[in-house]
């Protein structure tokens, strides 16, 4: 796959692909969400090799969707923090979830989100910003540009 192709074309959706569209990807900001923030909790969490966690880790840390800081001198120790961008992201990957619950569930508890304030879950739906009307719910196509 091209991603420079990809993120530099003028589809949003390819562009965002370009930068977060992979599984691993994905699964490291999940993880980060969850508080995750050191090499070693990332790679235990997902069963993932070392040569692929920190491709990943660098191409989200160069989009701008991670922060890498030094958390140690000695021995030279790295975090991982969620960015403005990647705190942004949390709202995909609560639909993603949603998403996934609903055609791939199989009954089977899964994990879901929970409002911090009232303990309560969310069902995170993807509004129209300018109705709140969910988009599910909403006949609609994807424009793309004039050259």
């Amino acid at each position: 796959m091209d991603t420079d192709k990809l993120s530099s074309g003028t589809c949003a959706i390819s562009r965002g692909l370009a930068l977060v569209g992979d599984a691993w990807s994905a699964l490291i900001l999940r993880d980060a969400s969850l508080g995750m923030t050191q090499f070693d909790q990332f790679r235990t969490s997902l069963g993932i090799a070392p040569n692929i966690l920190s491709r990943r880790l660098k191409a989200l840390t160069e989009a701008g969707v991670l922060e890498k800081r030094r958390y140690s001198e000695r021995p030279p120790r790295d975090e991982y923090v969620l960015t403005q961008a990647g705190r942004d992201f949390l709202p995909i990957l609560a639909a993603m979830g949603e998403w996934g619950r609903r055609y791939n569930g199989g009954g089977r508890a899964l994990s879901h989100l929970v409002d911090d304030r009232t303990g309560q879950p969310v069902d995170a739906v993807v509004v129209d910003g300018n109705t709140g009307k969910p988009l599910r719910d909403t006949p609609m196509h994807l424009v793309m540009p004039t050259a």
